[in-house]
């Protein structure tokens, strides 16, 4: 910007005092485009989503008079921090698991939240998973995958931001995921593994309402000690390795509804 504003002064030959006015003129303008890109960005902070899962939709059919005997929606938080390349998402630790008696059948039901730990790193292309699955820690480690989404015209306002449409269908999972995300917080960033859209993801819906994800709180700022952390420990396993333990336990219990007398 200043370089062209140099150039049209020496052409036109005009005076010291119209050069430097255009050049102050050309830095000024310079700046305040800075600003306006900074203001669209934020280098770190940290998101907390309300996560609100309906249990009912989750239950096996044979399982149909249990709804009768549990709420239909489980509702807990997650966070998300992020920085300039990473980001951190996890359950929050003060979340305990939902205990229901039923006195009918003498039993106890309790509805199992597992914990999980979610790093990514764009730059290295670079994704670490730690699940809590069945008291065992489980470490997924591999890159980062890119989701196909179809992007919207629509829009929508979330937490004072406008947001756009995105959706994609899940073939393994056989879902259907809609993504509302904004380009005035940060690149890459979203709940769970949704982060791969030119924005911060503030909504998802996934399967219709089956779990819906929605940021209400975004604290803007440097991160503490800790917010950012690479998940270790565990044992190790490859995504499809993991997911057929999964699909296998849900098939015992029904899903995350696990009955114990």
């Amino acid at each position: 910007m200043l370089a062209y504003f140099y150039i049209v002064t020496k052409v036109m030959k005009i005076s010291s005092t119209m050069k430097k006015l255009i050049i102050i003129i050309g830095l000024l303008v310079s700046i305040t485009a800075a600003h306006v890109v900074l203001a669209q960005t934020s280098k770190s902070g940290v998101i907390v989503y309300e996560v609100k899962v309906n249990v009912h939709r989750r239950l096996p059919p044979d399982a149909e008079a249990m709804k009768a005997r549990i709420p239909e929606y489980n509702i807990h938080q997650d966070q998300v921090a992020f920085n300039d390349q990473e980001s951190f998402y996890c359950t929050m630790p003060d979340e305990e698991e939902e205990e229901f008696n039923d006195e009918g059948n003498g039993m106890r039901l309790r509805i199992m939240r597992p914990q999980v730990e979610y790093y990514f790193n764009q730059s290295q292309s670079k994704r670490v998973v730690l699940q809590d699955f069945m008291g065992k820690k489980i470490l997924i480690e591999d890159s980062v995958k890119i989701i196909p989404w179809k992007l919207s015209n629509d829009t929508k306002v979330v937490l004072g931001y406008t947001c756009n449409k995105a959706t994609y269908f899940n073939e393994e999972t056989k879902q259907n995921v809609v993504a509302w995300y904004t380009d005035k917080i940060h690149l890459f960033v979203g709940p769970e593994g949704y982060n791969s859209l030119p924005g911060t993801v503030l909504q998802l819906d996934v399967n219709d309402g089956e779990r819906i994800v929605t940021a209400k709180k975004i604290d803007l700022r440097a991160l503490k000690k800790g917010e950012m952390k690479i998940p270790s420990g565990g044992q190790r396993m490859t995504e499809k390795e993991f997911r057929a333990l999964a699909e296998e336990q849900m098939r015992r219990n029904g899903g995350r509804m696990i009955i114990r007398n």
